[in-house]
């Protein structure tokens, strides 16, 4: 094997400054192609990417082992949150909707003024550790993806998951379970929350 071939690759791409963010660990990686409103409200662990095309109007908090795909808008304003366990994927040109107006007819909709506004839903996104998607997901308000929950490309999320399922669809449903075993073993051999106490008390 060519020697150059072992060595990791190095990306030479311009990257957001970090020191705006409200807290932030190490290897991280966040383009500087991206729009994040309220970096102020904005929390990251360690070993993130985040790639080209992020736009982001929500507060969020990010664990560990992360990977923000090209292209994901994260909506919702200053109220809404996006959170993520840890280990998690969003797949390229997710819309994940932390708020929005439930368009009932109770009022206007868009920048009306609030006295006349429509009711709006703002309900955190949650993923759990190990839940991720595909590419072209949405994602509803108040939706738990729940641990190891995983959903296929161009589905459909508006219901909350069960752990360590499959789903696709629109809207999404269950297809399939997903085997966990290797996953929380390499999780423990990382020495991560409950998986790494468990290993040890075994």
């Amino acid at each position: 094997m060519n020697p150059a071939q072992s060595q990791p690759e190095k990306l030479d791409s311009p990257k957001y400054d970090l020191a705006r963010l409200a807290a932030c660990g190490a290897d991280v990686f966040i383009s500087a192609n991206v729009e994040i409103r309220r970096p102020h409200l904005l929390r990251v662990g360690s070993h993130i990417a985040i790639d080209s095309g992020f736009y982001c109007t929500t507060g969020a908090t990010l664990g560990d082992y992360i990977h923000i795909g090209p292209y994901v808008t994260v909506i919702g304003g200053a109220p809404a949150r996006l959170e993520m366990a840890g280990f998690n994927t969003i797949g390229a040109g997710n819309r994940v909707l932390c708020a929005s107006d439930e368009f009932l007819g109770a009022g206007l909709v868009g920048m009306s003024p609030p006295e006349f506004r429509d009711t709006v839903c703002v309900e955190p996104v949650i993923f759990e550790a190990f839940a991720s998607t595909g590419t072209n997901v949405v994602i509803h308000p108040g939706v738990t993806l729940a641990e190891g929950s995983v959903i296929g490309s161009c589905s459909l999320v508006t219901r909350s998951t069960e752990p360590w399922t499959i789903y696709r669809g629109v809207p999404a449903r269950p297809w399939k379970k997903r085997p966990s075993e290797k996953m929380i073993e390499a999780a423990r051999k990382l020495g991560y929350g409950p998986f790494a106490a468990q290993e040890k008390s075994d």
